[in-house]
């Protein structure tokens, strides 16, 4: 066995079935060995793209996904697709070829020092210099990508150290890292603290972020909201979390908005930000709501608490357990009057829009002949209407990506793009990881002739 068999036989380990990569000479023994086993290997056509596609694949599968590439541009092509992995909290390993170990640092052909490139957006990277290490470093890589808040990890791989013989192999069954002990189960104490708000506040809202989905999360915390009546919005990563036409629903909230879901907002007396990051696409003013509201903020990443917004009752843990702990306990509240008054704030921008859309005829008529004929937005609502009821909407970035959100109808499926980073070129590679991870499913991509092009 030499190192690229170690490589090969610890993703056999971790039960890895689809690998997204192009090779290239400082990858080549890996993707020899490879053919060896019955994991397949998905070929793309610009390195960005295997990152992209792996993050489709995680996201559907709830699995970490995995992308290879070789040494120099190809990682390089990469650092995009791990960026864009980082701000959504998608967990992949990408591993990347290098060049010889002796001629690290030379300037060699097709030398390009990746793991610095990317220190500032994966969770972890490794440099691995003896292969004895290799089996280790992959148990650990797996463990930290896919645990805590999610991420990418890095695991950069000289071309002699892949053809270098590994004398004893053994795959780890456990990992003990001292310096990486994320919070799962959220505090007793604090859990009882929200409901003892809730059961105080007149006018409470939810908002959904993509925490709930990267958690697996939906179904408890929409059995919460039913539960207690307690009225929900989400953010653009937290869409399709809750069924676009529950009756508990005000749309997404941000720049991009629903007016009546950015109303409510600012209205309530009381906010549950779940797995959300408070950032600026979703909340313009986080001040405010600290200021003049009750604030819980529940999120994995103790980081994450109190960077934008400082909480009043900050909660760290996996949102699936917290849900949990929470539909344990009983909440004595009525919030009649505030749905009430919430769906008065829907219809009155509902009524508004319709007013406009009468007014504006003329400018309907030229958007129309813009688009050839079609209207966007009624495009994209029909289009979900016509879809299965759990088929996954993949929306790439730009205006496609503003309508999508405004108007694609969720019911049983998924709806996903690129967020916090915003990649145009998403959709299309990461749409092929949706339907590998989930052949059955219907899987639709949305994108505009720029990012189409693009990848």
């Amino acid at each position: 066995m030499n190192g690229a068999d170690a490589i090969v036989k610890s993703l056999v380990e971790e039960g890895v079935e689809y690998v997204f990569g192009y090779p290239g000479v400082a990858i080549c023994p890996f993707y020899d060995s490879i053919l060896q086993t019955d994991i397949k290997t998905i070929l793309i056509r610009q390195e960005q793209c295997a990152a992209h596609a792996a993050s489709g694949y995680a996201r559907i599968t709830g699995k970490v996904g995995v992308a290879v590439v070789t040494s120099g541009p190809g990682a390089t092509n990469l650092i995009t697709g791990i960026a864009t992995a980082f701000m959504d909290s998608i967990p992949l390993v990408c591993f990347t070829g290098q060049v010889n170990s002796r001629m690290m640092g030379s300037d060699v052909f097709q030398e390009a020092d990746i793991s610095g490139a990317c220190e500032s957006f994966v969770k972890y990277s490794y440099i691995v210099r003896d292969p004895a290490d290799i089996p280790r470093v992959v148990k650990e890589a797996f463990y930290i990508a896919g645990t805590g808040r999610k991420g990418p990890v890095l695991i950069d791989l000289p071309v002699d150290v892949q053809e270098m013989p590994v004398r004893h192999y053994a795959y780890p069954e456990t990992v003990n890292l001292r310096t990486y002990k994320p919070t799962v189960a959220g505090h007793a104490v604090q859990i009882k603290k929200v409901i003892s708000h809730l059961e105080h506040a007149r006018r409470p809202i939810i908002c959904v972020g993509g925490g709930v989905h990267l958690s697996n999360a939906a179904g408890e915390v929409l059995k919460f909201i039913e539960k207690n009546d307690i009225p929900v919005i989400t953010t653009m990563m937290g869409l399709s979390a809750i069924p676009t036409e529950h009756p508990l629903f005000y749309g997404m909230v941000g720049n991009n908005g629903k007016p009546y879901g950015n109303r409510a907002m600012n209205t309530a007396d009381m906010v549950i930000m779940v797995g959300a990051r408070v950032a600026d696409r979703s909340i313009r003013d986080p001040d405010m709501i600290s200021e003049t509201k009750v604030l819980v903020h529940i999120d994995v990443d103790p980081a994450e608490i109190g960077k934008n917004a400082g909480p009043t009752i900050p909660l760290v843990g996996d949102i699936r357990h917290v849900f949990e702990e929470f539909n344990k306990l009983e909440l004595h509240a009525d919030y009649s009057d505030w749905i009430d008054q919430l769906d008065g704030y829907k219809d009155e921008a509902r009524n508004a829009k319709r007013r406009r859309m009468y007014q504006r005829e003329d400018d309907e008529r030229t958007q129309r002949r813009i688009f050839h004929g079609v209207n966007p937005p009624e495009f994209i609502r029909n289009l979900s209407l016509a879809m299965k009821e759990d088929a996954v909407y993949v929306a790439d970035v730009g205006q496609n990506q503003m309508w999508s959100c405004s108007n694609y109808i969720a019911r049983k499926g998924r709806f996903m793009t690129s967020g916090g980073m915003g990649t145009m070129g998403y959709a299309l590679p990461a749409s092929i990881g949706v339907k590998i991870g989930a052949p059955d499913k219907q899987v639709v991509a949305v994108c505009g002739d720029g990012g189409f092009q693009m990848t």
